[in-house]
């Protein structure tokens, strides 16, 4: 496969635009679209579908640009270093959820401090982070959506994986045969602890597995997956959480899984930064290193 093409494809995956790829790349938007349609000839499927928002990455381009992107780059990367040593870090703005931010992205930049990284991180909801960086008040932003915005790159980080727990008290309440026939039924009765009063977590969880949105009640939000694990863990009710979040707690036997799906629930987590700010030395050496870490935590 041609690497042009392949260099071609992640600048419209990760501006979500033809013409913001080709204005990256200094040449007109049909040329683009030209380079576009081999690559999909080769691929043998689309890639993107055109929206008047832009191009959409279709599932195929999602893989894509998870296995090819961080090798790309990675070339790219060593044939423009005149030097084989490392570049000079400097500062770094970084913004992404808490609860994954604490547990793998902040420790996993430990390395780079030692190479002068200095990190000021930033904790919200994505929508927010991604307007900060659109203003340029963010360097980077780990995101749980992929950003729509143009002028913003975004390259797949790490899928996230749910699951839905309670604490064992709650879970031999649910009858295992009204479970199989019909799941909605069988945990109506659960009371719910969400991150919010939407249940953007929960309902996602409900709708993608069966269909409609929970009916039960909710007795207790915290805009924070860790104090949401630790009143399930409590026995105020059930929630549906990240797997690495909630990994400890299931091995230790302190909540239970109460549902398993045929396809595990993901969301793809994306690193975005803003075009032309990518090949900086703190924001690439950053981007490599969570990328490469990436591989080795397997889901979020």
């Amino acid at each position: 496969m041609d690497l042009d093409l392949l260099a071609v494809f992640l600048d419209i995956y990760r501006t979500g635009s033809l013409s913001a790829a080709a204005g990256i790349r200094g040449v007109s938007q049909p040329a683009i679209s030209g380079q576009l349609a081999r690559l999909e000839r080769d691929v043998g499927a689309p890639l993107f579908v055109r929206t008047p928002r832009g191009a959409t990455p279709t599932d195929r381009a999602d893989d894509l640009a998870r296995r090819a992107g961080p090798h790309l780059d990675a070339l790219r990367q060593a044939l423009a270093a005149g030097d084989p040593g490392p570049d000079p870090l400097g500062p770094i703005r970084i913004g992404g959820p808490a609860e994954g931010m604490t547990a793998r992205i902040l420790p996993a930049l430990t390395p780079l401090v030692e190479r002068g990284l200095r990190v000021r991180a930033s904790f919200g909801l994505a929508a927010d982070l991604l307007a900060a960086l659109a203003r340029g008040e963010l360097d980077l932003v780990v995101s749980a959506i992929r950003p729509t915005a143009r002028g913003l790159l975004a390259t797949p980080l790490i899928d996230e994986q749910f699951v839905l727990l309670g604490p064992p008290s709650l879970a031999r309440t649910v009858d295992p045969v009204t479970l199989a026939a019909d799941p909605v039924r069988a945990l109506a009765h659960l009371p719910l602890v969400a991150y919010a009063e939407d249940l953007p977590i929960v309902r996602r969880y409900w709708r993608s597995e069966f269909g409609r949105r929970p009916p039960n009640e909710v007795v207790m939000t915290a805009p924070d997956l860790r104090a949401v694990l630790a009143a399930v863990i409590a026995g105020a009710g059930v929630s549906v959480l990240p797997h690495f979040l909630a990994e400890a707690a299931l091995g230790a036997g302190s909540v239970l899984e109460l549902h398993r799906p045929q396809v595990e629930p993901l969301n793809t987590i994306y690193l975005a930064v803003a075009a032309g700010r990518q090949r900086d030395p703190s924001i690439a050496a950053v981007h490599r290193r969570l990328l490469d870490r990436a591989r080795q935590w397997g889901s979020l």
